[in-house]
C-alpha cells in the first residue's frame, strides 16, 4: 500500500480519513497497538503473504460494530490503510510509514507479542 493521503475517495463517494505520514503520532500508534484485539489484527496482517486483506478475512470474536471500531482506531492512528475495491474494504499495514517515523517500533512490538503468546500459551500466535 502506498503512503496514505489524508482522505481516500471511494468509488461510491465515501471518504475514509487517514493521517498523512507526517501527522502520525507515537501515542496514537501505541494506543492502537495496546488493545489485544487490534494487536492480533496487526500481527495477522504482518504475517500475511498478501499486502491487503479484507475485513471479512479476520475472524474476530466480537460484534461487527466492535470490529468496525477496532479497524477505525487502527486506520485513524495511521497503523493501517483502508481502501475500497468494489464493495470490499481492504486493509493494509502502513509498515513503510511506521518504520520511517519510528524505526524498529513495529518489529519490536510484534516480536514482543510473539514472545508473550509463546510464554502464556494463549493461542494468539498468528
Amino acid at each position: 500500500m502506498s503512503t496514505a493521503a489524508p482522505q481516500t475517495q471511494t468509488a461510491a463517494g465515501r471518504t475514509l480519513a487517514h493521517p498523512a505520514r507526517e501527522e502520525i503520532r507515537l501515542e496514537a500508534v501505541l494506543h492502537a497497538l495496546a488493545d489485544p484485539m487490534r494487536l492480533a489484527v496487526v500481527r495477522e496482517m504482518a504475517a500475511a503473504r498478501s499486502a491487503e486483506l479484507s475485513c471479512s478475512h479476520f475472524d474476530l470474536p466480537v460484534t461487527k460494530s466492535t470490529s468496525t471500531h477496532h479497524f477505525r482506531v487502527l486506520r485513524e492512528s495511521g497503523v493501517i490503510e483502508q481502501v475500497y475495491r468494489g464493495t470490499t474494504k481492504l486493509n493494509g499495514l502502513r509498515r513503510d510509514d511506521l518504520d520511517a517515523l519510528f524505526p524498529g517500533l513495529l518489529d519490536s512490538v510484534l516480536a514482543a507479542a510473539d514472545r508473550q503468546a509463546d510464554r502464556l500459551g494463549d493461542g494468539s500466535d498468528s
